[in-house]
This record gives structure tokens, C-alpha cells and sequence, in this order.
């Protein structure tokens, strides 16, 4: 037990401190290591992720919040669509997905050609893009964070992690997207993880969270959070765009690659 805790801190520091700058959380990379390494069952796996992403939240945020980041009315807009969102996919996880290769291969078919999107077009010089159509409309703009947070319940992300990825192959600079990324997957983890703990009453699947590994990957993920964030600022636009999609396609690689055999 206390190997398996003092490797859950390391990882949800490590994790966090590459993932925060680009605003992803780190739950979207910690998931498998929970699956593969710790041994947390599914759907176990998805509420304690959703508690590594509560632990681990407020010290991003309170660094983006502290440098301003944090100011418009985006993050408001994706707290609102992935708020009801998360409910729905949490039930969804619980009562229709309960098998990790349906599981899998879902976020497989999501991530891969998302993270090879963003990667191409941050390796694409910008005069031979297309001319931005600007910004999503508000209804636009929650209509997908709802979407997206059905999602990020099913997965244990919060959300937060898909719109990002979304946002920026869109055009939004990541010092814009990633603050309000980061917004959405704390208040929707919030959420979450209070929805699996009733659905546990319910349910006669294992769907409450790893308590300890949870709390203890969040301990370390606040740090590297804060540390990720405070990162941000001396990083290039066009590195954070090629990070966030690596991030993303390598992890729907990883999954087909499971899925598969």
C-alpha cells in the first residue's frame, strides 16, 4: 500500500507538471496508469479520477487565476454545458459502458484524430490556414461543452481535458483556453464525483473511487499543477499546440493498441 501511494504521488506530479500548461489535468494520461499499474477497476477507475482531478485543481487555478487568466466569460460558458453533462455520462458510464474495451475504444475514436488534428495544424505554417470564421457563438460554445462533459463523465476527465484540445485546434490561443479548460474540469469533477457516489447506492458495480490512490495522486497533482501553469507563460504558442496534441493522440493510440489485442 504505501509503494502504491508514494507511485500515485509521483505520477500525478509528474503527470500534472507536463499536462497543466496546455490545461489538462492529467486524469486523461493518470487513467491508464490507475488501470494498468494500480489496479483500480472499472468503473472504479472513472470517479477516482474524477477525485485526483478536485484535489489536484485548485493549484493551476489559483496560479492562472493569480496572472489573470482566468478573466472573460469562456470559463463561465464551459462550466455551464459541462456541468448537467457530466451528470448524464457518469450514469451513462455506470449503467450502459461498464466494459473497459467499449470503454476504450470510445475514447480511442475521440482522441486519436484529435490529437493528429491539433499537431497538424500547429505544424502548418499559418499563412496557408484558411481564414479563422472567429470565435463559436455562446449557444455554439455550450452546446459542445455539454457534449463534451457527457464525455468526460463517461471517461473521468471532467471535460475539461476535450474541450481544450477542441478549442485550440479551433484557432483560440492556448493562454485563453487552457485557464477555462481547467475552470470546466474542476467544477465538473466536483460534480462527478458526488454523482458516482450517490449512483454507488444504486448500482451493484464497484463505482465508488480509491479513496487513498485518489487523494494521493491529487496531492501530487496539485503541485505539479501549480508548477504546470506557472510553466505556461515561458513556453511558445507553437510548442503548447504540438504538446496538447501529442497528449491526445498518443493516449487514443494507446487505447486502440489495448482495444486491439
Amino acid at each position: 500500500m504505501d509503494w502504491t501511494l508514494a507511485g500515485g504521488l509521483a505520477a500525478g506530479l509528474l503527470i500534472a507538471t507536463v499536462t497543466a500548461p496546455v490545461g489538462v489535468s492529467g486524469a486523461v494520461l493518470l487513467l491508464p496508469i490507475q488501470l494498468s499499474v494500480f489496479g483500480v477497476p472499472n468503473p472504479a477507475v472513472t470517479p477516482t479520477n474524477l477525485l485526483f482531478n478536485v484535489v489536484a485543481g485548485p493549484g493551476a487555478l489559483w496560479r492562472y487565476r493569480r496572472d489573470g487568466g482566468l478573466r472573460g466569460d469562456l470559463a463561465r460558458r464551459l462550466v455551464l454545458g459541462t456541468l448537467p453533462g457530466v451528470v448524464l455520462g457518469a450514469a451513462i458510464r455506470v449503467f450502459v459502458l461498464p466494459g473497459p474495451n467499449v470503454f476504450r475504444l470510445l475514447i480511442a475514436a475521440l482522441l486519436l484524430p484529435l490529437g493528429l488534428w491539433l499537431c497538424l495544424r500547429a505544424l502548418t505554417p499559418a499563412r496557408h490556414r484558411p481564414p479563422s470564421a472567429g470565435e463559436l457563438s455562446p449557444h455554439t460554445l455550450t452546446g459542445l461543452a455539454l457534449a463534451v462533459g457527457v464525455v468526460g463523465g463517461i471517461y473521468g476527465i471532467g471535460g475539461g481535458s476535450l474541450l481544450g484540445p477542441i478549442l485550440v485546434g479551433g484557432g483560440l490561443p492556448v493562454a485563453r483556453v487552457a485557464p477555462a479548460a481547467f475552470a470546466a474540469t474542476f467544477a465538473t469533477s466536483l460534480v462527478g464525483a458526488a454523482a458516482y457516489a450517490l449512483l454507488s447506492l444504486v448500482s451493484s458495480a464497484d463505482v465508488a473511487p480509491d479513496w487513498w490512490l485518489g487523494l494521493t495522486c491529487g496531492v501530487g497533482g496539485l503541485i505539479g499543477g501549480y508548477l504546470g501553469a506557472r510553466l505556461q507563460p515561458r513556453l511558445p504558442e507553437r510548442a503548447l499546440r504540438l504538446l496538447l496534441g501529442t497528449l491526445a493522440a498518443a493516449l487514443g493510440a494507446l487505447y486502440t493498441a489495448q482495444t486491439l489485442n
